[in-house]
Formats: structure tokens, C-alpha cells, sequence
């Protein structure tokens, strides 16, 4: 069996009828940007599928405009934790009270770049939903004119060492309800965040529904409030999708002029996830303004934001250059000279698919040709030597965390089938 006819029967198995888990028994619910990336995969070869878990996504939407970073169908016993420790949310469905990286409006605007007839009706059906969530973005999440995040969960990166600066300045609840995880029935245990982590992570659960998940309280009441670069760039190149949009569907001039401040607003803030004294964007603690001393894999989503200065591009290069050059298989999610990286604890080291994904697609963009076929070409290389993993080992190529998982399949279809476009393949 090619990995390609692998990579769409784990797409399949991984169907729960209109909407798709990451992987059996870790993450049994419909995660926000997974399901993005898992239809651009499915795209390749099922189109109305594809749009159909685009639309189970919006489903879970709040009256706000927030969409969840998970949407609880059932309640998975076997999960932690599932929608009674969440409490009472607001959306339609049971639901996180939190969101996830915002990449919708750049897969949808990826899905339509045809231009058929059924493509612009179909984006005129998502694109005020979309629109919505960004105004969410920065309307509930805005601070000192960044995007921020109150949850290491809500970035994507949960146990990234970035986050160990507000973290640190926590402190666990001390009426924390006892809980008990299920994460580590799956999976080898030090690959997982830490217990520490866990009681700080929910602590944050626990404050957010004692607001009764009022959004603008826990962004500026809350015990965390951190500046992420993934969340930041994410979201420009995604403002700036939208606006691409706006115009193809001929919106109204204050539609396309409010996105247009909100891309010049992401622009203005740029600089203040430039670490200077790194040489590179990294998060950076809202409370008390300190940044994180390390280069993440979200650092060069620079590229994909088409934001910061030449001197900026130029510095991240740099980083990469010296990191290509300690790793077997490029991105790692944590510098390999950092005295926390870990090669095979989830974001403090492996290589992550979803992130080589707009790595390669930015760099490419804006002519790094070199640096971005590496990306990619390391991605494809790991997934032909050990499978379609979460993440993977940078200096092993072994596979970590969870197996046949989705967004790994889904990159892959992607980027085959678009090399069948190309015809090289």
C-alpha cells in the first residue's frame, strides 16, 4: 500500500460521520485547527467532505463569534478533560471555553483558489462565520494592541517552554478540584506535559468558569496572559486571507475596511514579539512584559504573515541555518541548544507537521526556496521512515505521541497532490 492510500484510509478511520478526531483513544473529540488542516488534506480527494468538516467546525460556534479549540459531541470517559470539567459554555454544542490558532480563513481561501462557481458559493456560506471569529480575536483577546492567549491550550502548543514564564508566575488554585488524567493511559508518559503543568492548566479551566467564561474577564482577570507568536502570525496571514475574500465576494466596503485595520493593527504589532536581544519573534509575557528566551517553530511563521522587517527575515535565517545544522529533521518546535529542549516531549522539541506546513508555505513566498524545501522535504522524509505520527523525534525521526493521526496524513496529501499539479511527482 502506498503512503498516500495510507494517509486516506487514517483520514477515513478517523471519520466519525462529518467531522474527524486527531487519533483513536488520545483525542476522541473534533479539535479546531486539526480539522482545518484535515480538510485540506481530504480536499485532495473527496471536496464536498472536505467542506463538510469545515462546516461541522462552524457548528460549534458561539453566540460571540468564538469557535472552540474542541467541540464535545458525547462525553468520552476516557478523556480529560471532557465537557463536565469545562462547565457551562456558551456554544450550540458542549465546548472548551477557549479557541485555537485561527487558520480557517487560509485553508478555506486555499480550498476556493479555483474560483468555480460552487467554490465562491461555498466560501459566501463560511466566509461571515469567519469573519466573525476574527472579530472575536480582536475584540476578546486584544491587549496593549496584540492578540494574546489566557491558555497555553489555546495556542496549540501546550507545554511549549515559552509558556513557562506565566506559568512560573501562577499559582495552582488552592481549591482545585482533584482530577485524574487520562492522557498518559495512551501514551508514554514523558512525552505528555507535566503534572505541575496539568495543575496550572487547569487552574486557568477553573477561573474561566467562575467568570461564566465571560471572554473579555478571563483575557484581563485571568492568570495567564501571554503574546504568542504562532497566534499572531497565524492570524494576520489569516486577516489577510479573509481580505483576499471580502473582495472576490464583492463584500461591503466597511466589511473589507474593518479587516484592513485589523492588518494594519497586526503589522503595528509585530515589534512587540521581537525580541531583540534573541534575535528573534518569541512569546512574551503580557503581565510582566519579559520575553521568552528561545526560538520555537513559530518563529519563522514570519514568513507566512509576510510581516517584520529584513533584519528581522534576515536574523531568523540565521537561527534556522544553525539549527538545520544540529537536527536530522527540520522544524524542531524547541532550540536544540536550550537546556529544556527535549527531543521527544511534545512541544518541547519534536517536529511538528501542521507547523513545517506554513514554514515551507512561507518561506517559499517570499523566496527562501532553499530553507523551505528543506522543511518540507524533512517532513516527507520522517513520514516515509516512521509514519504518520503527531510529531516526530528531530535528531531519530521516531514517531511520538500519537500515531495514524490526522493532520499529519492530511499535510501529506497536500503537498503530494500538489506536486502532482506541478508535475513533479
Amino acid at each position: 500500500m502506498t503512503l498516500t492510500q495510507s494517509a486516506i484510509d487514517i483520514l477515513s478511520r478517523n471519520d466519525r460521520g462529518g467531522f474527524t478526531i486527531p487519533t483513536k483513544g488520545l483525542y476522541p473529540y473534533q479539535w479546531n485547527w486539526d480539522s482545518a488542516f484535515v480538510a485540506l488534506g481530504i480536499a485532495t480527494y473527496d471536496m464536498d467532505r472536505a467542506w463538510g468538516e469545515i462546516t461541522s467546525l462552524i457548528e460549534g460556534q458561539w453566540p460571540d463569534g468564538m469557535i472552540p479549540s474542541i467541540i464535545f459531541r458525547s462525553d468520552d470517559p476516557d478523556y480529560f478533560p471532557g465537557p463536565s470539567r469545562w462547565g457551562k459554555t456558551k456554544g450550540p454544542i458542549p465546548s472548551t471555553g477557549i479557541s485555537q490558532p485561527p487558520v480557517l480563513a487560509t485553508i478555506v481561501r486555499k480550498l476556493t483558489e479555483d474560483g468555480s462557481v460552487q467554490d465562491k458559493a461555498r466560501l459566501a456560506d463560511v466566509f461571515d462565520a469567519i469573519y466573525r471569529w476574527h472579530a472575536w480575536w480582536h475584540d476578546a483577546r486584544t491587549v496593549d494592541g496584540i492578540v494574546t492567549t489566557v491558555h497555553p491550550w489555546e495556542t496549540g502548543r501546550d507545554n511549549c517552554p515559552e509558556w513557562n514564564l506565566g506559568l512560573d508566575a501562577m499559582t495552582v488554585a488552592p481549591d482545585l478540584a482533584p482530577y485524574t488524567r487520562r492522557d498518559n493511559k495512551h501514551v508514554d508518559a514523558s512525552f505528555r506535559p507535566s503534572q505541575e503543568q496539568y495543575d496550572k492548566y487547569l487552574t486557568i479551566v477553573q477561573f474561566g468558569d467562575s467568570v461564566d467564561w465571560d471572554q473579555r474577564r478571563l483575557t484581563d482577570e485571568g492568570p495567564f496572559l501571554m503574546a504568542d507568536p504562532n497566534l499572531h502570525f497565524v492570524l494576520l496571514r489569516a486577516d489577510k486571507d479573509l481580505r483576499a475574500m471580502a473582495a472576490e465576494l464583492g463584500k461591503p466596503q466597511a466589511v473589507r475596511d474593518q479587516i484592513d485595520a485589523w492588518i494594519a493593527k497586526g503589522e503595528a504589532a509585530t515589534d512587540t514579539i521581537w525580541n531583540d536581544e534573541l534575535g528573534a519573534f518569541t512569546a512574551r509575557d503580557m503581565h510582566s512584559g519579559t520575553f521568552c528566551n528561545g526560538f520555537s517553530n513559530c518563529s519563522p511563521l514570519c514568513f507566512y504573515a509576510d510581516s517584520g522587517s529584513a533584519e528581522q527575515w534576515g536574523k531568523t535565517i540565521d537561527h534556522m541555518t544553525r539549527i538545520a545544522a544540529q537536527v536530522d529533521y527540520m522544524l524542531p518546535s524547541w532550540d536544540p541548544e536550550a537546556p529544556d529542549f527535549e527531543a521527544q516531549r511534545y512541544w518541547c522539541g519534536p517536529l511538528w507537521p501542521q507547523m513545517n506546513y506554513m514554514t515551507a508555505l512561507g518561506l517559499a513566498e517570499q523566496g527562501h526556496s532553499d530553507m523551505a524545501a528543506r522543511v518540507q522535504n524533512d517532513l516527507c522524509r520522517v513520514i516515509e521512515k516512521s509514519g504518520f505520527w503527531e510529531c516526530f523525534n528531530p535528531l531519530t525521526g521516531e514517531g511520538c505521541v500519537g500515531n495514524n493521526f490526522s493532520w499529519t496524513a492530511a499535510v501529506w496529501l497536500s503537498w503530494q497532490h500538489d506536486k502532482k499539479l506541478e508535475g513533479v511527482a
